[in-house]
């Protein structure tokens, strides 16, 4: 017993000590005094609504669930606490918190002929250093605004609604989706007259939306003489906002702006008030275009009314009836349920086989299964596994892009479609051509190969693995094609935020676009020979299938010079190759003369491209054109005296330009585009440099955005029209209102004169 008092006291000295270095430690800290920590504040939002409000100092905050109220000179309602950030706290286990500030909107009624209540929060939080405060409890007295008697206009929603576009997909498979309220019932806005000089606004964001406090605008419509001459909003939070360069304030709970006119209304006057407002849905990444509604209101305090002003630019109608295929496209997913969606996306996949989508992987696909071990029997069974296993890689591959489009909103084309992406993707190509060439054999390295042995033995030849990254890899380079259909499913699914759908779905488009793939893989055994000279014929005719789409892959990013060349060299060599400068034998068979022909007419073709290059023409389709002063001697003047585009660079000088359009009363057509895009050019040299189409045109504001970058400010005017990437048009009418027509991808000029009389009107 004596031995263990002994150890006691040997042991307090070393515990007084410990407890002496962390009371030393925490000093060092200099933490905050708690009302320092949590500055509080309250006011009156309105005649029966209190807002308290805390701001968090950086390093600290407060919990959730430990907010109290109690109110003198009042009957307090629920308190409307905002979400919070999830934390694992180790003194109360998970729980939610908040950080920077918090506003909490209290609904009260008040006690007859109180003109002021007494306020008494309690809120408890902590430092991120360590150190947890107790409760701090606070009294402050609020002055109440005079209660109203008059009923508050509310901004009616759009006639004929039909709920959300998104209502449709709802419920898709049990499945929860963010949903995306229209502009009217993502912000509820009344308005009252406080008195006779004094409009009181009433703005309450919903959940998950905010406003920003820069776009609020007010304008005195009637009586004549009548103009605002003051307007007094609450601060906002300050938010890093994605659509504008500098930090936005903007509130997410409910507030009110007080509006002062330049003189006081009669007893028998009216007011009519313009009110403009633009925000944001912040959990599904839709921000809305600007809002613009008219309030009625009487000078007596009785019964208002609103009418709608100018419709939100996104909710306006086209021509009438008109729609184009996209917008058919998106109305189709967006009415469906979830397997019906699910079967559409497969449909769109066979639609996408037929398309340079999935052309390249033929090819790749084909080149494999010829190039397989001889060794080993190609029968149909394999040559479908084979296929199926390529086709899986690039399935998962899909789905994988179906989820990030429903995380982030942003398409992978975007950040593979840029010089040093395409380079590499036409880098890999040449690379597979050379090995059907037979300069080398690709592998996958032994210390991979040797994991993968024993799984390789159990499959028969051992190559399945690399079919299936090969597959993988083939869908990330020449995939993401932004063609109508797959650009309104990914535009869809960024809507919804569906991680679920977004995987299912787009793993589904690639198993129908994978359809001819396993079609190929399926005739293998009889359709490709299985050796001899034959097998290395087929190689070769591959090889330079490969070389091609390497050449297609680049053609965005090169000189048009430089791309008739690579063709032109391509042509002349394959030429050679089948003895086209040879003399043939005299008893040479038929098949040597058919392919002496064809090589011959590859030659004559080679040639035409380098003579028209060299005499200046740029039209790979009509090369010698330029020697009768044709258009393909003339095709960079085309361009040249084609439509001449004003370029945009961000949200905030598009909307300045649609309002100065609008204001001279002409129609505009914003055009989207990128260096690296094959259809924009195609547009520019064929379909904008038509007589026809200009001649159309010529009345229109003709706005380009160049979005080659894919900059912060490129995927702001992307995201705003539902956008993946170019090529995209979009046309406002002469009264400054959005056509929901719009045109995705390459139109000749007879169709898309009928898509600008859509758009516009006749």
């Amino acid at each position: 017993m004596i031995k263990k008092w002994f150890r006691m006291l040997v042991a307090l000295p070393v515990l007084w000590g410990a407890l002496a270095l962390s009371q030393g430690a925490l000093a060092e800290e200099d933490f905050l005094d708690p009302e320092v920590a949590f500055k509080f504040s309250a006011r009156a939002l309105d005649a029966n609504t209190l807002e308290a409000r805390w701001d968090i100092a950086d390093g600290y905050y407060m919990y959730r669930d430990k907010f109290k109220f109690e109110l003198t000179g009042g009957t307090l309602g629920k308190p409307g606490l905002p979400p919070g950030k999830m934390k694992d706290d180790e003194n109360f286990g998970r729980v939610e918190t908040y950080h920077k500030s918090v506003r909490i909107a209290l609904p009260f009624s008040r006690a007859s002929g109180a003109t002021s209540v007494k306020l008494t929060a309690t809120a408890q939080g902590c430092a991120e250093a360590g150190l947890c405060y107790m409760p701090q409890t606070t009294s402050v007295s609020v002055a109440l605004p005079p209660p109203v008697a008059a009923a508050p206009a509310v901004t009616p929603p759009p006639a004929a609604s039909s709920g959300s576009a998104m209502d449709g997909l709802r419920s898709l498979g049990g499945l929860s989706m963010p949903k995306v309220l229209p502009p009217d019932e993502a912000f509820v806005v009344t308005a009252v007259m406080a008195d006779a000089q004094t409009v009181r606004m009433d703005y309450q964001p919903t959940e998950s939306t905010y406003l920003y406090r820069s776009k609020l605008e007010w304008k005195v419509k009637s009586p004549a003489g009548v103009s605002v001459s003051k307007s007094n909003t609450p601060p906002g939070e300050v938010k890093e906002d994605p659509n504008f360069d500098t930090p936005m304030e903007v509130y997410h709970h409910p507030f009110e702006a007080n509006i002062a006119l330049s003189r006081p209304l009669a007893a028998n006057e009216s007011l009519v008030l313009e009110a403009v407002w633009q925000g944001c849905n912040e959990a599904v990444g839709v921000c809305y275009p600007p809002i613009k509604r008219d309030f009625t209101l009487a000078a007596t305090g009785g019964m208002a009314t609103a009418t709608a002003g100018a419709e939100p630019a996104a909710a306006q109608a086209g021509g009438a009836g008109a729609e184009s295929d996209t917008s058919r496209i998106e109305r189709v997913l967006k009415g469906g349920s979830f397997w019906a969606v699910v079967a559409t996306f497969f449909g769109f996949g066979l639609l996408l086989a037929l398309t340079p989508c999935v052309f390249p992987m033929i090819p790749i696909l084909s080149g494999i299964i010829a190039g397989q071990n001889h060794d080993t029997p190609m029968t149909k069974s394999r040559g479908f596994m084979l296929s199926f296993a390529y086709v899986l890689g690039m399935a998962i591959t899909y789905a994988l892009a179906g989820v990030a489009a429903a995380l982030s909103g942003t398409l992978l084309s975007n950040a593979l479609q840029n010089p040093w992406a395409l380079g590499i993707g036409a880098g890999i190509f040449v690379l597979l051509a050379l090995s059907m060439f037979g300069f080398f054999e690709i592998q996958l390295p032994s210390f991979i190969q040797s994991k993968f042995s024993d799984a390789s033995n159990k499959m028969k030849g051992g190559s399945f693995i690399g079919v299936f990254v090969m597959g993988a890899l083939s869908a990330v380079i020449v995939g993401p094609c932004v063609a109508p259909p797959l650009a309104a499913a990914l535009a869809f699914i960024a809507q919804t935020g569906n991680t679920v759908l977004g995987g299912v779905a787009l793993f589904v488009l690639a198993l129908g676009m994978g359809v001819p793939l396993l079609l190929v893989g399926l005739s293998a055994g009889a359709l490709l020979p299985r050796a001899g000279g034959w097998m290395n014929a087929v190689k070769y005719f591959f090889g330079v299938l490969m070389l091609a789409i390497a050449i297609y892959l680049i053609s965005p990013i090169i000189p048009a010079w430089v791309n008739m060349l690579l063709w032109a060299a391509l042509l002349i060599a394959s030429a050679i190759y089948l003895h086209a400068l040879d003399p043939l034998p005299e008893k040479a068979s038929g098949w040597k003369r058919l392919w002496k022909g064809l090589g011959v007419l590859l030659l004559i073709g080679g040639l035409a491209l380098v003579v028209g290059m060299l005499a200046g023409s740029r039209d790979i389709l009509q090369p010698l054109d330029v020697f009768k002063g044709g258009a393909g001697g003339q095709a960079m003047a085309a361009e040249a005296r084609g439509l001449g585009f004003e370029k945009v660079k961000d949200v905030a000088a598009l909307d300045a330009r649609l309002a100065a359009a609008k204001a001279d009363g002409k129609p505009v057509m914003l055009d989207f585009y990128a260096d690296w895009c094959v259809s924009c050019k195609e547009m520019e040299r064929f379909t904008f440099s038509d007589s026809k189409v200009q001649a159309r045109l010529a009345d229109a504001v003709l706005l380009k955005a160049d979005v080659t970058h894919n900059t912060d400010a490129d995927k702001a005017l992307l995201k705003r029209f539902g956008l993946f990437g170019p090529p995209g048009l979009i046309f406002w009418k002469t009264d400054g209102a959005q056509s929901d027509y719009k045109v995705i991808g390459f139109e000749k000029p007879e169709k898309f004169l009928s898509s600008v009389d859509a758009a516009l009107g006749s």
